[in-house]
């Protein structure tokens, strides 16, 4: 059963300039997938999209059955949806494990011990205690990238999204960066999605769609799946 399922979903900027046209995907728990296109094709209007950001001007977002529209788009974005950026919008005053724990409060779960469960969440990420408490700007790109992940998973979402997580990252740390994502989807049954402009993740995803640009071509969305 899907967790998340596009319906002919479009959008429009000012309702003029379509950037997407009728796309249909679904996205189930368990799975790891890699939404690819050449720029313009619409990748992170989509993920803005997924995550409750914007709306679409047609069609629907389904979470759990549910159309995204209405459900409290708070809720939504801070309760079941966590968030990973290119360049990892972390805070550079704090250190790892006060940023994992500032995304707690935001949620607001209760959780009884934020301090543990933030350093348990960096321990998942493969960062001991003693980077745990290092200030953001000492700690390297993937070792950003990491706490990124753990905060995204603060709040114990079932759908995780990445915007180019590897962008900024070196081929190494890339793959490093990917089996945290499968371990995330296989073992702990997240729904990954990765927007990503490198072949090397798409290949290591279980699903791949792919976006046409409507800017140089009229055609639709198109989808192409391949498991691995």
């Amino acid at each position: 059963m899907s967790i998340l399922k596009l319906e002919n979903i479009s959008y429009s900027y000012d309702g003029r300039e379509k950037v997407l046209d009728n796309i249909n995907y679904v996205f189930e728990k368990g799975r790891v997938y890699a939404i690819v296109g050449r720029s313009g094709a619409g990748k992170t209007t989509l993920l803005s999209l997924l995550s409750g950001l914007t709306s679409p001007t047609d069609g629907r977002i389904l979470f759990d059955e549910k159309d995204v529209k209405k459900v409290d788009r708070y809720k939504y974005r801070s309760r079941y949806v966590g968030v990973v950026f290119q360049q990892f919008n972390l805070l550079p005053h704090l250190n790892a494990v006060e940023n994992v724990e500032l995304s707690m409060r935001a949620s607001g779960k209760k959780i009884n011990d934020k301090r543990k469960q933030a350093f348990e969440l960096l321990e998942k990420v493969n960062l001991d205690e003693t980077l745990a408490k290092r200030r953001i700007l000492k700690l390297s790109g993937g070792e950003q990238q990491r706490v990124a992940i753990a905060r995204a998973l603060s709040f114990n979402p079932d759908i995780i999204l990445a915007d180019e997580p590897t962008g900024n990252l070196d081929l190494s740390t890339q793959d490093e960066v990917m089996d945290i994502f499968k371990r995330l989807s296989h073992e702990e049954n997240k729904c990954v999605i990765i927007v990503s402009h490198s072949p090397e993740v798409a290949a290591q995803a279980d699903e791949v769609y792919e976006l046409a640009s409507l800017r140089k071509s009229k055609k639709k969305g198109t989808k192409n799946k391949k498991q691995v």
